[in-house]
């Protein structure tokens, strides 16, 4: 029985799934199944230009088995061109990368990028350097309330510590206990 496949991260969601020849009714048409991430490791490979083994650490697998998925991402592909086949894109076990928006002030031109992967020179459209984060994207994953506390003017936690106390290791390293600090001391 083999081993169950490894999720792997897909930061690009296709808005189009479904290619075929021209002028063939679909009715008549063989399709070859191509998964989303095996459209994915195309994309970096041959549309980002990345070198295997950093393809394969932004998709969260070995380089050993992003070579079996570009392998048959390719080889799918080319029979769908060779054989006049149509090509449906679904399925995979995925996950989808967390994306931040920015927005260009000049063009108002809105784009995603996943996080990680640094902050962008210019906006694609326009080239202008004129961009920040859309505000609906303002604070990584909703918690960018800043340290001091919430939007209600409550006190926030950190960490899932509530304010005012404080987390450390034992000793030993394994356990975690809470001390709570009263007027600057701890007890």
């Amino acid at each position: 029985m083999p081993r169950p496949k490894q999720c792997r991260r897909v930061f690009l969601s296709p808005d189009c799934t479904y290619f075929k020849p021209a002028g063939v009714p679909t009715s008549t048409l063989e399709e070859v199944v191509l998964a989303v991430d095996e459209l994915e490791a195309m994309r970096l490979v041959d549309v980002d230009g990345l070198y295997y083994e950093r393809a394969a650490e932004q998709m969260g697998v070995s380089r050993r088995t992003f070579g079996r998925i570009i392998d048959s991402a390719h080889k799918k592909v080319a029979q769908a061109l060779i054989q006049g086949m149509a090509l449906r894109i679904e399925g995979g076990v995925i996950e989808m990368a967390e994306q931040r928006t920015f927005r260009c002030g000049d063009c108002e031109h809105e784009w995603q990028l996943p996080f990680g992967t640094g902050r962008p020179t210019e906006c694609p459209q326009c080239q202008s350097k004129n961009f920040r984060r859309a505000e609906e994207e303002r604070g990584r994953r909703g918690r960018g309330k800043g340290r001091g506390g919430s939007s209600d003017g409550t006190a926030a936690s950190v960490g899932g510590v509530p304010k005012g106390e404080t987390e450390t290791a034992t000793e030993s390293g394994r356990g975690r206990h809470r001390r709570r600090r009263r007027g600057g001391a701890s007890t």
